[in-house]
């Protein structure tokens, strides 16, 4: 297939960012598909969706179509069952434009952020059974909320998009354990540029930066000391939920991803790598009240004061490498690495956490449509994530009913 007449797979990640919704249904006779997922696994995992044992993943229930020749809109639904109770999440609900001059476009409602590579991406598109352990703990597993986007293609030979948005951020907020804090309604901004294009007929590839700014995200000691008191360990477990568990005000996120496939044609065999690193700065402050420090200037002379020894720049980070091998046109396999570096509030200091995990998979694919796939975590953590099984094995189907709108590159 000769470059002239390839469709590159850049050009289709823009093309479905923007116009391609016209070809996702109507208003008359609009998309409809559920998107089920099931799972048996041995162990848990710090701040996953999934339990021990046989459960349910997200069952994913969407609709979409073109609402004339102006607007599009989607509704995107989710089915959760933890611990005895099904929970109804409405993940998306937006209106986007589709006739915007000079390549903008603009969404409104709930809707996916476009940080990062995969949290624009819909779950059942993973290549693994959970998000990497950085999306985990800062974004909630994937970050949607209530908000505005305006994202502009550029007219030029090399892929380049850019955005900005605003949303509530009420999954972003740090702790407000005494209800005290007055936090701003519109809490998250971002913005972030991708660019990406072809190399010869068989590769591809994408480079994205990202920024976000979190109004709320800042954590104040003095209410993690008096949460302290409540506390068996002085720990949270962090256990299931869809907020971030490690907030800041200030997100910086890389990421890049390169995909190959013999002759173009993706169908049979090709190769996807990926990798992303998070950096969260501006984590905690000394505290809310003025009388914070009051309360310590009558203490005993011989000790220092306690916020002299936390260091108010301490900093969380994350990244994970990512290598998918689809070696004949039903089977692929993969492997992962990943890695936070986290700080937590414990009485007068920081305690410094960590957690990695490798993680190997393979899977069978008979159609676009179903995946059976077969997942081994080996996960290492230090202090407090409270592991009990370091060797975790997965099954999982995702089986996909009805018409579903394109992939993201």
């Amino acid at each position: 297939m000769s470059l002239t007449t390839r469709v590159s797979l850049v050009a289709l990640s823009c093309a479905f960012a923007t116009a391609a919704q016209a070809n996702t249904g109507t208003l008359s006779n609009p998309n409809i598909s559920a998107v089920l997922d099931g799972y048996y696994q041995t162990g848990e995992r710090p701040m996953a969706e999934r339990a021990e044992g046989f459960g349910l993943g997200e069952t994913e229930l969407a609709i979409s179509a073109n609402i004339d020749d102006s607007f599009y809109g989607k509704v995107t639904a989710i089915l959760e069952h933890h611990d005895g109770e099904t929970e109804l999440l409405l993940e998306e609900a937006f209106i986007q434009t589709l006739a915007l001059p000079g390549g903008l476009s603009v969404r409104g409602g709930r809707f996916l952020s476009d940080i990062g590579y995969l949290n624009n991406q819909h779950k059942h598109t993973d290549s693994f059974t959970d998000r990497p352990v950085v999306y985990r703990s800062f974004l909630g597993n994937h970050y949607f909320d209530d908000g505005i986007r305006l994202n502009y293609v550029a007219p030029t030979d090399l892929y380049w998009t850019m955005g900005v948005e605003a949303f509530a951020g009420d999954k972003m907020r740090a702790a407000d354990e005494h209800g005290e804090r007055d936090f701003k309604t519109v809490g998250v901004y971002t913005a972030y540029t991708k660019f990406g294009g072809d190399i010869g007929q068989e590769s591809s590839w994408q480079l994205g930066l990202s920024y976000l700014r979190n109004e709320n995200g800042v954590s104040y000691l003095e209410e993690h000391e008096e949460h302290e008191e409540h506390e068996e360990h002085g720990h949270d477990d962090h256990g299931h939920s869809h907020s971030a568990a490690y907030t800041g005000k200030n997100m910086f996120v890389a990421d890049f991803t390169f995909k190959w496939a013999p002759d173009g044609n993706y169908k049979y065999q090709n190769l996807t790598l990926s990798g992303e690193y998070f950096r969260v700065t501006d984590i905690f402050a000394e505290g809310m009240h003025e009388e914070h420090e009051e309360e310590h200037e009558h203490e005993e002379h011989e000790e220092e004061h306690h916020e002299h020894e936390v260091d108010f720049d301490a900093y969380n980070t994350g990244w994970y490498l990512s290598g998918v091998y689809k070696f004949s046109p039903s089977w692929s396999a993969g492997v992962r690495y990943g890695q936070v570096d986290l700080h937590e509030a414990h009485e007068d200091h920081l305690d410094k956490l960590k957690l990695k995990e490798t993680e190997v998979m393979v899977a069978y694919h008979p159609s676009h449509f179903s995946v059976i796939r077969l997942q081994y975590t080996k996960q290492d953590g230090v202090n407090h994530f409270g592991i009990e099984d370091d060797n975790i094995f997965t099954l999982q189907y995702n089986m996909t009913l009805g018409a579903h709108g394109a992939h993201q590159f």
